[in-house]
């Protein structure tokens, strides 16, 4: 196989995949680790991956921050763990969903049914959606407001989430890295009001789809050690593998 061929190949499973490592290219390509390497260090200079110890990840697309424009963004997938979700809230429970694209959609689906429930919520969006339902009393704290995330976040918000507690809270996340277990979030404000709502819930359930696994994010607000459970849009995709090895729960 040509040089630049392999190399077209090396790029083309880092789209698919989000992630390589040099010992299982070095053994798919049948070459030795360092000829890999040697790979790896021409894709980068090109721009084509970033590498990571032990391997390389693809180039990721600058993330839209504004929550409310990625809800269309892998819709079905965020709608199949919406309404997986949505079998988890049970009567009168006290539930918390953050200022995540899924959530909104969460919200959407709760207002369509007979639950009565409280929901409490960082999200402006969240709250319109979960509105529409006069059975829902829904509760949005106050603090620093956030355009992105049409919602607040920070220490201020955090703080009045202290004196909540939560049957079930529902977390988001920008990106995951499948095998240190980080979760991730785009603003250092958003963390506080995430690590909050996970110490005062009863169930810790984080929403993800397969585009999340290997996906870069500014702020480690958790690790998947602290949910209870996974979502996923499809827990037999290739990209959750990492997860089931290391005995995490997805479903």
């Amino acid at each position: 196989m040509f040089l630049e061929e392999r190399q077209n190949q090396i790029v083309s499973l880092l789209e698919r995949e989000g992630r390589v490592s040099v010992s299982d290219l070095a053994e798919r390509f049948s070459v030795t680790e360092d000829c890999i390497r040697k790979d790896l260090r021409h894709l980068v200079a090109d721009g084509r991956c970033r590498r990571v110890y032990g391997g390389a990840t693809r180039i990721e697309p600058e993330v839209n921050r504004r929550i409310v424009s990625r809800v269309d963004t892998f819709r079905p997938e965020k709608q199949a763990v919406a309404t997986k979700a949505l079998g988890l809230i049970g009567e009168h429970q006290t539930v918390f969903l953050d200022a995540s694209s899924t959530n909104i959609l969460l919200a959407r689906l709760i207002a369509n049914t007979d639950i009565s429930c409280m929901i409490v919520t960082n999200s402006v969006d969240v709250a319109h959606e979960a509105a529409a339902n006069p059975r829902i009393s829904v509760v949005c704290p106050g603090g620093n407001f956030n355009s992105d995330y049409n919602g607040f976040i920070g220490a201020m918000t955090a703080s009045i989430l202290e004196g909540f507690r939560f049957d079930v809270g529902f977390l988001g996340a920008v990106g995951i890295d499948p095998y240190s277990g980080d979760v991730l979030t785009l603003d250092l404000d958003d963390g506080p009001v995430k690590r909050v709502v996970l110490q005062n819930s009863e169930k810790r359930i984080l929403l993800c789809t397969a585009d999340k696994l290997g996906h870069s994010g500014s702020f480690r607000y958790a690790t998947l050690e602290d949910f209870d459970l996974v979502l996923a849009d499809d827990p037999s995709h290739k990209a959750y593998e990492p997860l089931h090895k290391n005995g995490v729960m997805v479903r």
